[in-house]
């Protein structure tokens, strides 16, 4: 693993990975990041200085590829997606998209499907790239500092046996994820029922 870490192509793979996942949920960036910044922790290999901003840069890359392929495609060219309950869904979700996009892209960037689905529907409902952009960079850079942490703590206290710091820095940043994601769903359930059903 740590011959893996010093290898000239680990930062490019990476950068790709990160991209990757902006379109593809199975692809494991979160647990790359934070495996390596375990590593990093455990052993100085490989540099977080380089690490955070390169994870960054891929979120970001990413996330605007997704925003500028809902900027092409838009939600028109689907006549059935104007129809009934999922047109009345997909009209309030680009609403809330042009209404709150800061909540939105800050939450998703931690939600593997939410995120692809926010990013397009930023781009199809026409946000502003100038406008989405810094909120973007800014959520992008977050969730690398926020994974590097996860990874660094348990790197830094668990040096002596770096794969145990790699295995349960792992397991924290998933267990951290799904409670994320629970908590998003409770809310976004809670906002969607109408006001007399809200306890």
């Amino acid at each position: 693993m740590l011959a893996m870490a010093e290898s000239p192509w680990l930062f490019p793979a990476l950068f790709a990975l990160v991209v990757g996942d902006a379109f593809l949920v199975v692809l494991p960036s979160e647990t790359v990041v934070v495996a390596l910044a375990a590593l990093s922790g455990a052993t100085g290999t490989p540099s977080l200085l380089v690490l955070i901003p390169v994870a960054a840069a891929g979120a970001i890359v990413g996330d605007s590829l997704c925003y500028f392929i809902g900027r092409a495609v838009g939600h028109e060219r689907w006549a059935w997606q104007s129809r009934g309950r999922l047109g009345a869904a997909i009209a309030r979700a680009r609403q809330t998209v042009l209404d709150r996009p800061a909540v939105l892209i800050f939450t998703a960037r931690y939600i593997p499907f939410a995120r692809i689905a926010v990013n397009l529907s930023a781009g199809a409902a026409g946000l502003a790239y100038r406008r989405y952009l810094p909120l973007s960079a800014a959520a992008g850079l977050g969730w690398a500092v926020y994974n590097c942490l996860i990874g660094l703590f348990f790197g830094n206290l668990l040096s002596a046996t770096p794969l145990l710091a790699i295995a349960i820095s792992v397991v924290v940043a998933i267990a951290l994820g799904v409670v994320v994601d629970l908590i998003a769903r409770r809310r976004s359930a809670r906002a969607a029922r109408p006001p007399a059903d809200r306890g």
